[in-house]
């Protein structure tokens, strides 16, 4: 088997993006009419996956999907996007998952109703041992959303880091509210680990807000930490120190999977052999050029684009 870069392990689900002023649903049959809506790529994972191989990276993909329009869509979009879904699983039995975000103009904020669909049926043994041998990194996203993959994990890492791959997180949102079913054992295990500033305030216990003591707490776990703030970029922890590292400015259209494009460029970096600082920098160029357009990958920046953008910014 061919040699990747990156292997996201993670949900394939479309989004299913409706902008306008008035997005907040009425019950009582009120029907709004909103200005645009769009079906494109989504998924944490999936996202992550497209901005990797636009970077460069010779990427694979693991998820679930059914045998259904929203299945072959995401498929279709991620081999058109450079990703290898040779190892993707297609089950007749279930439906594919969908996002429904709900965006006003700006993109700066937005709901979200998600049905995870056959994502949550993905388990760990799903993933081929070649594919886990050949890859030099496993990246897992939606940690929360995958209530089949998650018993699997440890065992997962563990057989990744003793085949000389590197691992990462990304935890994405509980909707449950918990923020553990055994996640702080798995950070434990990992090589890096990427929440944003809601999701890693809530994990370490600390103040909304409290992105540097929530990033010097997860650090203090043991992985390599970046805990993404939006438009105020990342903050890393170096020698047990926090340190906030400025995204650029750009003019947002949609904010959709700007995190999940951050994850791409960190890894980018963090492969490279980048130092904590500049794989972070190179993390928020790509989270903030990928806001300029609708939808989580269309303006997914290629690795000249993204280091101009963070040189820039310098």
């Amino acid at each position: 088997m061919a040699g990747f870069d990156l292997l996201v392990v993670g949900d394939c689900n479309p989004d299913l993006v409706m902008v306008g002023e008035q997005v907040d649903p009425v019950f009582g049959q009120v029907e709004r009419v909103l200005d645009q809506a769009w079906l494109v790529v989504g998924g944490s994972g999936s996202i992550t996956a497209c901005g990797a191989a636009r970077l460069g990276l010779r990427t694979a993909f693991v998820g679930m999907v059914g045998d259904d329009a929203f299945g072959r869509f995401m498929l279709d979009a991620l081999t058109e996007r450079g990703v290898d879904v040779s190892s993707c699983i297609v089950d007749p039995r279930r439906r594919t998952g969908v996002s429904v975000l709900l965006l006003r103009p700006g993109g700066t904020d937005r709901a979200i109703l998600t049905a995870p669909g056959a994502a949550a049926s993905l388990a760990a043994s799903d993933v081929p041992a070649d594919l886990l041998a050949a890859s030099r990194h496993v990246h897992v996203s939606s940690y929360f959303l995958q209530d089949s993959l998650r018993p699997g994990l440890p065992s997962l890492v563990d057989r990744a880091r003793s085949s000389g791959a590197t691992t990462s997180i990304d935890p994405n949102w509980d909707p449950a509210d918990t923020w553990d079913g055994g996640l702080l054992d798995l950070i434990a295990r990992c090589s890096v680990f990427l929440p944003n500033e809601a999701e890693a305030t809530r994990i370490a216990g600390v103040g909304v807000g409290d992105a540097r003591d929530a990033a010097r707490a997860l650090a203090d776990v043991g992985p390599l930490v970046a805990v993404k703030c939006g438009r105020s970029g990342a903050v890393t922890v170096i020698g047990g120190e926090p340190l906030s590292i400025p995204a650029p400015e750009v003019e947002t259209v949609d904010a959709t999977g700007a995190g999940d494009s951050f994850d791409a460029g960190f890894l980018a970096g963090f492969l490279a052999g980048w130092d904590p600082v500049r794989a972070t920098g190179l993390g928020c160029a790509c989270g903030a050029l990928s806001t300029r357009e609708l939808g989580g990958t269309a303006a997914q920046p290629t690795m000249e684009e993204a280091l101009a953008a963070a040189e820039a910014h310098r």
